[in-house]
Order: C-alpha cells, then structure tokens, then sequence
C-alpha cells in the first residue's frame, strides 16, 4: 500500500503565502486556525465514511511518515463525508492580522447579484412560533436549532480566492476554511467555534450558543453585550450546550475542567457567549476525529435531545443542510488535530452561492428576534461579496 507523501514547507514560507497561493478547486483544501495554517492539494485516497478515515489514520501511525486528512463532515448522520487524504500538504503559523486599513470589498457589485431567502422571513418566522409550540408543551424537546440560507446567483460566480483573504482578515483569531463540497462546489467560511483540537494528551473544545448582532456604536456594542451575559433565555441555552460538550468528553477524559459561568468571544459581527472547555486524554489512542465524532453534533447546532431536535429539523426547514452545521477541519496520524462547527458558511457552485444561518431555538424565543439573529449572521458573508444586509 502506498502512503502519502510527507508534509514539506519550506522554513521561510507563513500563512500569508499560503493563503495567497489557495485556488479553489475538487483537489485543494485550505484552513487556516489560531495555531497553523494549511495548503493541500492533489487527492491521495477520499474517504466518505468517517469512521474509516480514523481508521486510516490510526494504521498510518506505525509507518513513520506524515500523514494528513482534512474536509469536512456532514450534519446529517449516514450523509458522505468530504474528507481526503492529500498528496501535497504545505503548512505554516496562522495568517496575522493585516497591518493597515481592511481589504477592499473588490469588484463585487451588490446589484451583481439575484438573492432569494429560503425560507423568506414569514415562513422562518412561523417555522418559529412552531417550535416554540412544541417547546412549550410537556414533551421532552428542549432545543431546536432552524436555520435558513440566502441563495446569491450571479453570472461567473464568486471569486472564492478573494473571499477567503476577506474572511480570514475579517476574523483573524476565528477558523477560516475552504474545502471541497462535491462535485465542483467548495464550501467556504469562517466559523468562529472549535469544536475539538487534540494536542498530544490535552483536549480543548470551545462551545458557543447564545449571540447578539453587534454594533458600529460603542456604547451600543458594550450595552448588547453586557445584556447578552445576563439574557436567562441565551444563558439556558448555553448551558444545553456545555452539559453536552462534558457529557461526551467524560469517558474520553480525565481532570475536565468546565467554567462555571460563560464569558463573551467577539467576531466581528457578533457576540457570544463561549465556555473554554479542557481535559487530559484518558488513550493515547483516541484522536481528535474521534473525539469530533463523539461530540457531532452538540445542541448549539441540533437542539436537545438529539433525536427529537433532528426530527424536527427535518419538518420545518425546507431545505437539507448538506455540510452546514457538520464539522471541518484537519487530523494527522498521530491523533493531533483541530475540527471547528461548519458555521458562517456558504456553499459555492458555479454562479450560486447559498449561505447558511441558524439560531438556538427555546421556549422562551421570539421568532422575530430570531429572524434578526439569522440575518446578522449572513452579514459576514454579504460583506464578503460586497453586499448588503438581508432580512
């Protein structure tokens, strides 16, 4: 059996010149973190199933040489993965901030593009109100997360090179990503939460759930973000989330550690609250996939219980997720690595480009705070494209 070829990057070469040197394409992914950035191209072995992928990393760990996987897994379980080992794989540090003023929005014209909302604002805000139904009768549903996308077609399309130097400067600290979809679509974005990494024996994961639109006005800006700290509705929510987060990684880890309280993580288009989440690997052998796995998906972007949440999902959007609210990101053989929730997404193929976003649905939600919600977080990637906001 052959085996992938090692990873070789010239000493000189940051994350910079990677991410100018990414074009999209069926063989080349890039992602780029807080720690590393990542160039591969050229497909050695595509995997769809992701339970064989940590087995083709585990077997590849005896051999001596370096061996890398990185792409994306769907939200919908049984649904294949895009995952592959490549032939080629350069790396270096994270892209840093860029020194001057923000890259320019390009030659994107907001009037270039046709959108359409599915659903539009009235059927995600009675998709709402029926979730809200259901939460509050005496069944055991406790969280649904509905999302929607904005479907963009201009001719030509997107220029997806551009739009990943534009997110990746937008959100420097954040998870930008550009990876094969299938077929010839990439899915691109910037999410802003780390679902697991797994550095030798220490484990981090970073659940978000609860967020408010920022605003240009600082004293605005502070005001939602010191209600959000103090929202009862958002704080359950994010407690659904970190209960699960710890349930999963407890037969995984030793010495978890859980804040008790969660703090504020800023993107530049939102507020959320965030609890850093850590522990010591109880095997050696269980890798970063594994723990992916494990914890795919957690309430932040399914609901609480999981299988109550996804059977709703399943009647009120009218649409299928694909690799939205799946998990991307990359693994090696020796169980090191770091997959993020596939959020602040957009799916590009040929002249379409449909965004995704979501929001934590409880008893207590507004359907029309929520359809705000939804429409600050196409914000990233309009202003990506050099567009407006949407409702």
């Amino acid at each position: 059996m052959t085996t992938a070829p090692e990873l070789r990057t010239p000493a000189a070469v940051t994350g910079s010149d990677l991410l100018a040197a990414y074009r999209s394409g069926p063989d080349r992914a890039f992602l780029t973190t807080p720690t590393r950035t990542l160039l591969a191209e050229g497909v050695h072995r595509a995997v769809e199933d992701p339970a064989e992928a940590a087995r083709l990393l585990a077997a590849a760990r005896p051999d001596g040489g370096r061996r890398l996987l990185v792409g994306a897994i769907p939200f919908a379980p049984g649904a294949p993965a895009r995952l592959f080992v490549p032939e080629r794989v350069r790396q270096a540090g994270p892209v840093p901030p860029p020194a001057g003023a923000p890259l320019p929005t390009g030659p994107t014209a907001d009037g270039r593009w046709q959108r359409r909302p599915v659903p539009g604002p009235d059927g995600y805000r009675t998709a709402v109100a029926e979730a809200v139904r259901r939460l509050a009768g005496s069944g055991p549903l406790e969280k649904v997360v509905l999302a929607r996308t904005l479907e963009l077609t201009a001719p030509g399309g997107a220029d997806l090179a551009a739009m990943a130097a534009r997110l990746v400067h937008r959100d420097p600290h954040g998870y930008t990503f550009a990876v094969p979809a299938g077929g010839g679509a990439t899915l691109i974005g910037a999410s802003p939460e780390l679902l697991v990494s797994r550095r030798g024996g220490r484990v981090v994961s970073n659940p978000l759930a609860g967020s408010a639109a920022r605003s240009a006005d600082p004293v605005e800006d502070r005001r939602r973000a010191e209600a959000l700290l103090e929202s009862a509705k958002d704080l359950g929510e994010h407690a659904f989330v970190v209960d699960a987060v710890r349930s999963a990684l407890a037969p995984h880890c030793t010495d978890l550690a859980v804040p008790v309280r969660p703090t504020l993580l800023r993107t530049a288009a939102m507020w959320h609250l965030s609890s850093t989440v850590t522990g010591v690997l109880r095997d050696p052998a269980t890798s970063a996939l594994d723990l992916a796995l494990a914890l795919h998906p957690t309430p932040a972007v399914c609901g609480t219980p999981t299988a109550l949440a996804r059977d709703a999902i399943g009647e009120l959007e009218p649409f299928d997720r694909g690799l939205y609210t799946g998990v991307v990101g990359w693994g090696d053989e020796h169980g090191d690595g770091e997959w993020v929730v596939t959020l602040r997404c957009a799916e590009a193929d040929g002249d379409r480009l449909r965004l995704f976003a979501g929001a934590g649905i409880v008893a207590a939600s507004d359907p029309e705070l929520e359809l705000a919600e939804t429409a600050a977080k196409f914000g990233t990637f309009l202003q990506a494209v050099g567009m407006a906001g949407d409702r």
